[in-house]
């Protein structure tokens, strides 16, 4: 039997973590890298990821701000899953922190 990786406390302390650049405007805290993989972005206000495409199911779940895509907008608390096989580009108006997790790697399209 494997055992559970435990991140005690994180809900109250990711933002004492190191990050590490991700994309221009957003950096990344890797809680488990592989597939699934499992971090924290942090978006500048602005910053953007370019259109990707879902090559396994994609879980998000805001932990600060708003994060945007094309299908509206999610604030603080927001549950987002994108199946696989769908695409979308995200973006932050203000800044914000997601909980992320890819089943497997994303396809950049732009």
């Amino acid at each position: 039997m494997i055992d559970p990786l435990v991140v005690s406390d994180v809900i109250n302390t990711w933002q004492d973590l190191p990050f590490a650049p991700f994309r221009e405007g957003v950096e990344v805290h890797y809680i488990k890298e592989g597939s699934p993989a499992l971090a924290i972005l942090r978006y500048a206000p602005g910053a953007m990821v370019p259109l990707h495409l879902h090559t396994g199911l994609e879980t998000i779940l805001v932990l600060e701000g708003s994060q945007s895509d094309e299908r509206g907008d999610y604030p603080k608390g927001s549950l987002v899953l994108n199946a696989e096989g769908t695409s979308h580009s995200v973006w932050s108006e203000t800044g914000c922190a997601v909980l992320i997790q890819w089943e497997r790697p994303v396809k950049i399209l732009e």
